[in-house]
């Protein structure tokens, strides 16, 4: 019996030390700044996160049948040309934070909390800015990723869906609109995100490890944060959609219209950014993707770089932002990076 019992702890224990993310170890960190001359790495998470749990914040991107066959359907489907075709100029730096101050929304880091709805805040996010800065400051919200995430039936498939869509979400922004609604615990807008944000950096009360994954919340057509406001008139539409397929084109868009979106594949080490200019190191393995917001650009020590916003709280990097190598299509950066204009 107790040679039984002694077998079975060996096999749990080897169970466990398998189900763990090997990557977020002192020394796999340790060699990730022995390597890197661009940026340096930290321990973003508890080293005993098991990978299952590193996943659920990521998809595996999108359907590529569905999304081709709707942008068949979709008029503007490529990035409009400024009226001066020779239109050349680009700053070194650009933050869009200093461009559209009056526009708090850009500086925005959400927490998508224990449900893979980065693609949902990305495009949020980056709508949200464009009607702001569309409007001169007029419109200066947070828009509802809750209401894109659970109402969309072709973006995602909810908390636990793999597959995700940041085009489809903006097709979705063009034919249904999209309502307001600010952070967990709050009552700005039509529709606040009803998911707790969780803390992904130590263990016990407030960490995504104790807090299990949520169910999707039901998709309704009112409004339960402020409810003064009228769902339908709430709605918010853009009136072209479109993709950005390399870094020259990203760059002039973001600078005439805002942020956009783009999603990226998600290596291993990149769990661990602190600071500097992500560029993947060698020993990595594939994770999933990842939607993020794009605000800008600018050089690091020589070292060109977007300045992109991610969703997982701000203790994650630089007060929840980062900075990503810029120019080489890094990890499919700069494949396919969606927006749109504003109606």
């Amino acid at each position: 019996m107790a040679k039984f019992i002694i077998i079975a702890t060996v096999i749990l224990i080897s169970i466990y030390l398998t189900e763990q993310a090997y990557f977020l170890s002192e020394e796999y960190i340790a060699k990730i700044n022995e390597e890197s001359k661009t940026w340096t790495a930290q321990q973003n998470f508890p080293p005993d996160t098991s990978e299952r749990d590193i996943k659920r914040l990521l998809g595996l991107g999108e359907s590529k049948r569905l999304t081709d066959a709707l942008k068949r359907l979709v008029e503007n489907s490529d990035a409009p040309l400024h009226k001066d075709n020779h239109f050349s100029f680009m700053p070194k730096r650009f933050d869009a934070r200093n461009r559209w101050k009056k526009c708090t929304t850009i500086g925005e880091v959400r927490n998508m909390g224990n449900c893979v709805a980065c693609w949902a805040h990305s495009t949020t996010g980056a709508f949200a800015d464009r009607l702001c800065i569309a409007t001169r400051g007029k419109f200066n919200q947070l828009l509802s990723a809750e209401n894109l995430a659970f109402c969309c039936p072709y973006c995602s498939g909810g908390c636990h869906s793999e597959n995700f869509s940041p085009y489809l979400a903006w097709v979705y922004f063009q034919i249904n609109g999209v309502v307001t609604g600010g952070n967990y615990n709050t009552s700005d807008g039509c529709q606040p995100y009803q998911i707790p944000p969780c803390i992904r950096h130590h263990k016990g009360p407030g960490s995504c490890s104790e807090q299990p994954p949520m169910d999707d919340p039901q998709c309704t057509q009112t409004c339960y944060g402020d409810e003064s406001i009228d769902y339908n008139n709430d709605l918010r539409r853009v009136k072209k959609v479109y993709t950005l397929t390399n870094a020259v084109s990203m760059q002039r868009d973001i600078f005439i219209h805002g942020p956009i979106e783009t999603k990226f594949s998600v290596y291993s080490d990149f769990l661990s950014y602190k600071s500097g200019v992500y560029v993947k190191s060698s020993n990595t393995t594939y994770l999933g993707g990842l939607s993020v917001k794009v605000i800008g650009w600018g050089e690091d020590n020589g070292v060109p770089y977007w300045l992109m916003v991610n969703s997982w709280g701000v203790e994650f990097g630089d007060q929840g932002l980062f900075k990503f190598l810029r120019g080489q299509d890094h990890c499919g950066a700069e494949e396919g990076a969606t927006a749109g204009i504003p109606l």
